[in-house]
Protein backbone atom coordinates (compact mmCIF):
# COMPACT_ATOMS: atom_id res chain seq x y z
CA UNK A 1 0.00 0.00 0.00
CA UNK A 2 2.77 2.43 0.97
CA UNK A 3 4.75 1.59 -2.16
CA UNK A 4 1.65 2.10 -4.32
CA UNK A 5 0.98 5.48 -2.73
CA UNK A 6 4.59 6.57 -3.25
CA UNK A 7 4.43 5.52 -6.89
CA UNK A 8 1.18 7.44 -7.36
CA UNK A 9 2.67 10.59 -5.82
CA UNK A 10 5.77 10.21 -7.97
CA UNK A 11 3.62 9.88 -11.12
CA UNK A 12 1.62 12.99 -10.23
CA UNK A 13 4.80 14.96 -9.57
CA UNK A 14 7.07 13.77 -12.40
CA UNK A 15 4.82 12.04 -14.94
CA UNK A 16 4.72 8.43 -16.05
CA UNK A 17 7.53 6.16 -14.94
CA UNK A 18 9.85 5.39 -17.87
CA UNK A 19 10.46 1.84 -18.99
CA UNK A 20 13.01 -0.05 -16.91
CA UNK A 21 16.34 0.06 -18.77
CA UNK A 22 17.72 -3.08 -20.37
CA UNK A 23 21.43 -3.86 -20.39
CA UNK A 24 22.04 -4.61 -24.05
CA UNK A 25 25.33 -3.37 -25.49
CA UNK A 26 24.28 -4.00 -29.09
CA UNK A 27 20.98 -2.16 -29.02
CA UNK A 28 22.55 0.61 -26.94
CA UNK A 29 24.80 1.58 -29.86
CA UNK A 30 24.01 5.10 -31.06
CA UNK A 31 25.89 4.47 -34.30
CA UNK A 32 23.27 2.52 -36.23
CA UNK A 33 25.63 1.99 -39.14
CA UNK A 34 28.02 0.25 -36.76
CA UNK A 35 25.16 -1.82 -35.33
CA UNK A 36 24.24 -3.06 -38.79
CA UNK A 37 27.84 -3.72 -39.77
CA UNK A 38 28.51 -5.77 -36.66
CA UNK A 39 25.69 -8.05 -37.79
CA UNK A 40 26.97 -8.12 -41.36
CA UNK A 41 30.52 -9.17 -40.55
CA UNK A 42 29.39 -12.08 -38.42
CA UNK A 43 27.78 -13.37 -41.61
CA UNK A 44 31.16 -13.05 -43.31
CA UNK A 45 30.40 -9.76 -45.09
CA UNK A 46 33.67 -8.00 -44.28
CA UNK A 47 33.13 -5.53 -47.14
CA UNK A 48 30.49 -3.88 -44.97
CA UNK A 49 33.16 -3.06 -42.38
CA UNK A 50 35.45 -1.59 -44.99
CA UNK A 51 32.67 0.65 -46.29
CA UNK A 52 31.68 1.75 -42.78
CA UNK A 53 35.20 2.86 -41.90
CA UNK A 54 35.55 4.75 -45.18
CA UNK A 55 32.21 6.48 -44.54
CA UNK A 56 33.56 8.01 -41.31
CA UNK A 57 35.78 10.26 -43.41
CA UNK A 58 37.85 12.59 -41.26
CA UNK A 59 35.61 12.28 -38.20
CA UNK A 60 38.56 10.65 -36.45
CA UNK A 61 36.66 10.03 -33.24
CA UNK A 62 34.00 8.10 -35.13
CA UNK A 63 36.55 6.26 -37.26
CA UNK A 64 38.49 5.24 -34.17
CA UNK A 65 35.48 3.99 -32.22
CA UNK A 66 34.23 1.99 -35.20
CA UNK A 67 37.62 0.33 -35.63
CA UNK A 68 37.83 -0.51 -31.93
CA UNK A 69 34.29 -1.89 -31.80
CA UNK A 70 34.77 -4.14 -34.80
CA UNK A 71 38.23 -5.23 -33.68
CA UNK A 72 36.88 -6.22 -30.27
CA UNK A 73 34.05 -8.12 -31.96
CA UNK A 74 36.68 -10.15 -33.82
CA UNK A 75 38.01 -11.63 -30.56
CA UNK A 76 35.10 -14.08 -30.40
CA UNK A 77 34.92 -14.71 -34.15
CA UNK A 78 37.55 -13.13 -36.35
CA UNK A 79 37.14 -15.17 -39.52
CA UNK A 80 35.69 -12.19 -41.36
CA UNK A 81 38.68 -10.04 -40.38
CA UNK A 82 41.10 -12.74 -41.48
CA UNK A 83 39.33 -12.91 -44.85
CA UNK A 84 39.53 -9.13 -45.24
CA UNK A 85 43.25 -9.08 -44.43
CA UNK A 86 43.88 -11.93 -46.84
CA UNK A 87 42.10 -10.04 -49.63
CA UNK A 88 43.71 -6.67 -48.76
CA UNK A 89 46.86 -7.25 -46.67
CA UNK A 90 47.87 -3.58 -46.90
CA UNK A 91 44.55 -2.10 -45.79
CA UNK A 92 45.31 0.16 -42.78
CA UNK A 93 41.77 -0.16 -41.37
CA UNK A 94 41.96 -3.96 -41.30
CA UNK A 95 45.42 -3.76 -39.73
CA UNK A 96 44.11 -1.43 -37.03
CA UNK A 97 41.22 -3.81 -36.35
CA UNK A 98 43.74 -6.59 -35.87
CA UNK A 99 45.58 -4.45 -33.32
CA UNK A 100 42.26 -3.67 -31.61
CA UNK A 101 41.52 -7.40 -31.42
CA UNK A 102 44.87 -8.12 -29.76
CA UNK A 103 44.46 -5.15 -27.43
CA UNK A 104 41.11 -6.50 -26.26
CA UNK A 105 42.76 -9.87 -25.64
CA UNK A 106 45.38 -8.03 -23.57
CA UNK A 107 42.66 -6.28 -21.58
CA UNK A 108 40.90 -9.57 -20.89
CA UNK A 109 44.19 -11.19 -19.84
CA UNK A 110 44.90 -8.36 -17.40
CA UNK A 111 41.40 -8.24 -15.93
CA UNK A 112 39.82 -5.26 -14.20
CA UNK A 113 41.12 -5.84 -10.67
CA UNK A 114 43.64 -3.52 -9.02
CA UNK A 115 47.35 -4.38 -9.20
CA UNK A 116 47.24 -5.91 -5.73
CA UNK A 117 44.67 -8.43 -6.93
CA UNK A 118 46.29 -9.23 -10.29
CA UNK A 119 48.60 -12.24 -10.66
CA UNK A 120 52.10 -12.23 -12.11
CA UNK A 121 50.86 -14.38 -14.99
CA UNK A 122 48.09 -11.91 -15.76
CA UNK A 123 50.63 -9.09 -15.89
CA UNK A 124 52.97 -11.14 -18.07
CA UNK A 125 50.19 -11.94 -20.55
CA UNK A 126 49.08 -8.31 -20.56
CA UNK A 127 52.59 -7.07 -21.33
CA UNK A 128 53.16 -9.68 -24.04
CA UNK A 129 49.89 -8.97 -25.81
CA UNK A 130 50.36 -5.21 -25.48
CA UNK A 131 53.72 -5.52 -27.23
CA UNK A 132 52.08 -7.57 -29.99
CA UNK A 133 49.48 -4.83 -30.33
CA UNK A 134 52.18 -2.19 -30.64
CA UNK A 135 53.94 -4.14 -33.39
CA UNK A 136 50.74 -4.33 -35.44
CA UNK A 137 50.02 -0.63 -34.85
CA UNK A 138 53.47 0.32 -36.13
CA UNK A 139 52.63 -1.59 -39.30
CA UNK A 140 49.36 0.39 -39.52
CA UNK A 141 51.26 3.67 -39.16
CA UNK A 142 53.29 2.77 -42.24
CA UNK A 143 50.11 1.97 -44.18
CA UNK A 144 47.84 4.80 -43.02
CA UNK A 145 47.40 8.22 -44.58
CA UNK A 146 49.91 10.71 -43.14
CA UNK A 147 47.20 12.75 -41.41
CA UNK A 148 45.40 9.82 -39.76
CA UNK A 149 45.68 10.05 -35.95
CA UNK A 150 43.98 6.73 -35.19
CA UNK A 151 47.14 4.57 -35.32
CA UNK A 152 48.81 6.95 -32.88
CA UNK A 153 45.80 6.78 -30.57
CA UNK A 154 46.07 3.00 -30.57
CA UNK A 155 49.84 3.12 -30.04
CA UNK A 156 49.37 5.38 -27.03
CA UNK A 157 46.95 2.81 -25.64
CA UNK A 158 49.71 0.18 -25.59
CA UNK A 159 51.93 2.22 -23.26
CA UNK A 160 50.21 1.21 -20.05
CA UNK A 161 52.24 -2.00 -20.12
CA UNK A 162 55.86 -2.42 -19.15
CA UNK A 163 58.72 0.05 -18.74
CA UNK A 164 57.99 1.65 -22.11
CA UNK A 165 55.25 3.58 -20.37
CA UNK A 166 57.75 5.30 -18.09
CA UNK A 167 60.01 6.92 -20.66
CA UNK A 168 59.57 9.63 -23.27
CA UNK A 169 57.45 7.41 -25.49
CA UNK A 170 54.22 8.64 -23.91
CA UNK A 171 54.85 12.29 -24.75
CA UNK A 172 56.25 11.50 -28.20
CA UNK A 173 53.30 9.36 -29.28
CA UNK A 174 50.80 11.82 -27.80
CA UNK A 175 52.31 14.73 -29.72
CA UNK A 176 52.20 12.77 -32.98
CA UNK A 177 48.50 12.09 -32.44
CA UNK A 178 47.69 15.61 -31.30
CA UNK A 179 49.45 17.13 -34.30
CA UNK A 180 47.04 15.19 -36.52
CA UNK A 181 43.89 15.78 -34.46
CA UNK A 182 44.25 18.39 -31.67
CA UNK A 183 40.96 17.51 -29.99
CA UNK A 184 40.86 13.74 -30.35
CA UNK A 185 38.80 12.26 -27.52
CA UNK A 186 40.44 8.84 -27.19
CA UNK A 187 43.94 10.27 -27.55
CA UNK A 188 43.42 12.69 -24.68
CA UNK A 189 41.57 10.12 -22.57
CA UNK A 190 44.56 7.77 -22.87
CA UNK A 191 46.96 10.60 -22.06
CA UNK A 192 44.92 11.73 -19.07
CA UNK A 193 44.83 8.15 -17.77
CA UNK A 194 48.53 7.51 -18.37
CA UNK A 195 49.42 10.72 -16.54
CA UNK A 196 47.14 10.13 -13.57
CA UNK A 197 48.65 9.09 -10.25
CA UNK A 198 47.78 5.39 -10.54
CA UNK A 199 49.88 5.05 -13.71
CA UNK A 200 52.78 7.35 -14.60
CA UNK A 201 51.81 10.79 -13.36
CA UNK A 202 50.00 12.77 -10.69
CA UNK A 203 46.67 14.42 -9.97
CA UNK A 204 48.11 17.73 -11.17
CA UNK A 205 49.28 16.40 -14.53
CA UNK A 206 46.00 14.58 -15.07
CA UNK A 207 43.89 17.69 -14.49
CA UNK A 208 46.21 19.82 -16.60
CA UNK A 209 45.73 17.55 -19.62
CA UNK A 210 41.96 17.50 -19.29
CA UNK A 211 41.63 21.23 -18.69
CA UNK A 212 43.93 22.28 -21.51
CA UNK A 213 42.04 20.39 -24.21
CA UNK A 214 38.64 21.32 -22.75
CA UNK A 215 39.59 24.99 -22.91
CA UNK A 216 40.78 24.94 -26.51
CA UNK A 217 38.38 22.42 -28.09
CA UNK A 218 35.32 23.72 -29.97
CA UNK A 219 31.88 23.82 -28.37
CA UNK A 220 29.98 20.57 -28.66
CA UNK A 221 32.98 18.26 -28.84
CA UNK A 222 33.01 15.31 -26.47
CA UNK A 223 36.56 16.03 -25.35
CA UNK A 224 35.42 19.11 -23.40
CA UNK A 225 34.07 16.71 -20.75
CA UNK A 226 37.49 15.30 -19.88
CA UNK A 227 37.81 17.46 -16.73
CA UNK A 228 34.71 15.64 -15.47
CA UNK A 229 36.43 12.30 -16.00
CA UNK A 230 39.51 13.66 -14.22
CA UNK A 231 37.30 14.42 -11.22
CA UNK A 232 35.97 10.84 -11.36
CA UNK A 233 39.55 9.54 -11.32
CA UNK A 234 40.55 11.84 -8.48
CA UNK A 235 37.59 10.94 -6.28
CA UNK A 236 37.98 7.22 -6.92
CA UNK A 237 41.69 7.29 -6.11
CA UNK A 238 41.40 9.53 -3.05
CA UNK A 239 38.32 8.05 -1.41
CA UNK A 240 37.77 4.54 -2.72
CA UNK A 241 40.58 2.99 -4.73
CA UNK A 242 39.61 -0.71 -4.73
CA UNK A 243 36.94 -0.36 -2.02
CA UNK A 244 33.26 0.23 -2.68
CA UNK A 245 31.01 0.99 0.29
CA UNK A 246 28.33 3.37 1.48
CA UNK A 247 30.97 5.38 3.34
CA UNK A 248 33.15 5.70 0.23
CA UNK A 249 30.17 6.77 -1.87
CA UNK A 250 29.23 9.35 0.75
CA UNK A 251 32.74 10.85 0.67
CA UNK A 252 32.69 10.96 -3.14
CA UNK A 253 29.34 12.72 -3.12
CA UNK A 254 30.71 15.33 -0.73
CA UNK A 255 33.62 15.92 -3.07
CA UNK A 256 31.43 16.42 -6.13
CA UNK A 257 29.20 18.83 -4.22
CA UNK A 258 32.06 21.22 -3.54
CA UNK A 259 31.35 24.60 -5.11
CA UNK A 260 34.55 24.72 -7.17
CA UNK A 261 34.01 21.20 -8.53
CA UNK A 262 30.41 21.86 -9.52
CA UNK A 263 31.27 25.17 -11.14
CA UNK A 264 33.98 23.63 -13.30
CA UNK A 265 31.94 20.62 -14.35
CA UNK A 266 28.83 22.68 -15.05
CA UNK A 267 30.89 24.90 -17.38
CA UNK A 268 32.16 21.83 -19.21
CA UNK A 269 28.67 20.41 -19.62
CA UNK A 270 27.35 23.75 -20.88
CA UNK A 271 30.14 23.89 -23.47
CA UNK A 272 29.45 20.29 -24.49
CA UNK A 273 25.75 21.02 -24.96
CA UNK A 274 26.51 24.15 -27.01
CA UNK A 275 27.19 22.11 -30.15
CA UNK A 276 26.58 18.74 -31.77
CA UNK A 277 28.91 16.03 -30.44
CA UNK A 278 30.19 13.18 -32.58
CA UNK A 279 28.29 9.97 -31.99
CA UNK A 280 31.66 8.26 -31.62
CA UNK A 281 31.88 8.80 -27.84
CA UNK A 282 28.51 10.45 -27.27
CA UNK A 283 27.16 7.45 -25.37
CA UNK A 284 30.08 7.45 -22.94
CA UNK A 285 29.68 11.17 -22.32
CA UNK A 286 25.97 10.85 -21.63
CA UNK A 287 26.76 8.30 -18.96
CA UNK A 288 29.37 10.58 -17.41
CA UNK A 289 26.85 13.39 -17.20
CA UNK A 290 24.17 11.14 -15.66
CA UNK A 291 26.69 9.86 -13.10
CA UNK A 292 27.72 13.41 -12.21
CA UNK A 293 24.13 14.49 -11.63
CA UNK A 294 23.48 11.49 -9.38
CA UNK A 295 26.62 12.21 -7.33
CA UNK A 296 25.62 15.86 -6.91
CA UNK A 297 22.01 15.07 -6.04
CA UNK A 298 20.48 16.92 -9.00
CA UNK A 299 17.48 14.68 -9.50
CA UNK A 300 15.71 16.61 -12.27
CA UNK A 301 18.89 16.97 -14.33
CA UNK A 302 19.75 13.33 -13.70
CA UNK A 303 16.33 12.18 -14.86
CA UNK A 304 16.75 14.12 -18.10
CA UNK A 305 20.23 12.65 -18.58
CA UNK A 306 18.97 9.10 -18.11
CA UNK A 307 16.17 9.81 -20.59
CA UNK A 308 18.80 10.83 -23.15
CA UNK A 309 20.57 7.50 -22.65
CA UNK A 310 17.35 5.67 -23.42
CA UNK A 311 15.99 2.21 -22.75
CA UNK A 312 18.95 0.13 -23.95
CA UNK A 313 22.07 0.57 -21.91
CA UNK A 314 25.77 -0.27 -21.97
CA UNK A 315 26.96 1.50 -18.80
CA UNK A 316 30.22 3.44 -18.93
CA UNK A 317 33.05 2.02 -16.83
CA UNK A 318 32.99 5.13 -14.62
CA UNK A 319 29.89 3.82 -12.83
CA UNK A 320 32.13 1.13 -11.33
CA UNK A 321 34.39 3.80 -9.80
CA UNK A 322 31.76 4.38 -7.13
CA UNK A 323 29.68 1.19 -7.10
CA UNK A 324 30.40 -2.57 -6.97
CA UNK A 325 29.94 -2.81 -10.75
CA UNK A 326 28.79 -0.57 -13.56
CA UNK A 327 25.39 -2.18 -14.08
CA UNK A 328 24.50 -1.89 -10.40
CA UNK A 329 25.68 1.71 -10.26
CA UNK A 330 23.69 2.70 -13.32
CA UNK A 331 20.50 1.02 -12.12
CA UNK A 332 20.73 2.56 -8.64
CA UNK A 333 21.24 5.98 -10.19
CA UNK A 334 18.33 5.47 -12.59
CA UNK A 335 16.02 4.41 -9.76
CA UNK A 336 16.94 7.41 -7.65
CA UNK A 337 16.60 9.86 -10.55
CA UNK A 338 13.11 8.55 -11.28
CA UNK A 339 11.99 8.61 -7.66
CA UNK A 340 11.65 4.84 -7.35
Amino acid sequence: MIRTARLLLRTIRDGAVPAVPEFDAERALLDKGLWETRRDVLRGEWESARELIAAAGDDWELRGTRILSLGELAVADGRWLDAWREAHPDDPAATLMLSARIREQARQARGSASAAHTTAQQFADFHRLSEETAEVVRRAIDLAAPGDPVPWVQLLGTLYAGPRGRDGAIDEVFEEGRRRDPGNFDLHLHMLSLRCRKWYGSHERMFAIGREVAETAPDGTNVVLLPLFAHFEYAMQEYGWDKRSAAVLRDCRKYFRRTEVRQEVDRCIAKWRAGTPSIGRLGTCRHWVALYYTLTGQRKAARAAFAEIGKYVDPAHAWAYFHPNREYGFFQGWRWANGL
